[in-house]
């Protein structure tokens, strides 16, 4: 057993119930029995989202983006699988893809899921959330409008404010003028007005916002972090900024 057993023993929180519950069924009875040596734990920690919780959301929603065009395609299900061996290792991707065929054979109700995740759910780990969907839905290197359109459904459902939105979308999907759009600041904007923006964006997206979600979630948040840096410093090249 891989990491999901240390997911599951880190507590399942808000998904045990509702629609996200529904949609695990007996799968997650079958990863619990497996995680011996961990202790598990259906409530929610007080330092927010529990890694469980995380995980199965985040599972959930990569099925509800892969079907948004009405197929799977098993290239896809190798860009998961690569994935999830690149941000958590060889076995807990397949530990994921498990579970997540058994999702893709389900309808999901992307509305009642979202309402869930959205109740029940830190801010800082909705956007993690939201940029690891778009991850996965990049992997390939190609833009499929209608995972975009989900994605964007999803983000609206989770009650994320359009210019985070916007912010990290443009990490992924770069429009004219991505880097001010990734510091959600106005490309008229002072140097003074830059610099408070990359300090707020920076405070933001820190990764320790989402430590308590384990080591391996907050890995991934270093790469949003990177972003906003990389963001940054073009903007301070464009002006000679110092």
């Amino acid at each position: 057993m891989g990491k999901f057993a240390k997911w599951l023993g880190g507590g399942l929180g808000f998904v045990t119930g509702g629609p996200i519950g529904g949609l695990l069924g007996f799968l997650v009875g079958s990863f619990i029995d497996e995680a011996q040596g961990h202790t598990y734990s259906s409530a929610s920690t007080s330092q927010g989202t529990t890694p469980g919780a995380f995980g199965m959301s985040l599972l959930v929603l990569i099925a509800a983006v892969m079907k948004a065009d009405g197929k799977v395609v098993k290239a896809e299900l190798d860009y998961v699988k690569e994935f999830f061996v690149r941000q958590f290792g060889r076995e807990t991707s397949r530990e994921a893809l498990i579970m997540l065929r058994d999702l893709l054979k389900q309808d999901i109700p992307l509305r009642d899921v979202c309402l869930q995740i959205g109740r029940n759910m830190d801010y800082a780990s909705k956007l993690q959330l939201l940029n690891l969907l778009f991850g996965v839905s990049a992997s390939d290197n190609r833009i499929v409008p209608e995972e975009v359109r989900v994605i964007e459904t999803i983000s609206n459902y989770l009650g994320i404010s359009g210019t985070d939105y916007i912010s990290i979308r443009n990490m992924f999907i770069p429009e004219t003028d991505s880097a001010y759009k990734i510091l959600e600041v106005d490309p008229s904007a002072s140097n003074e007005e830059v610099k408070k923006a990359y300090r707020q964006m920076a405070m933001k997206y820190h990764p320790d916002k989402v430590s308590h979600l384990g080591e391996d979630f907050r890995r991934t948040a270093d790469e949003k972090f990177k972003k906003v840096n990389e963001a940054y410093e073009r903007i301070k090249k464009e002006r000679n900024m110092v």
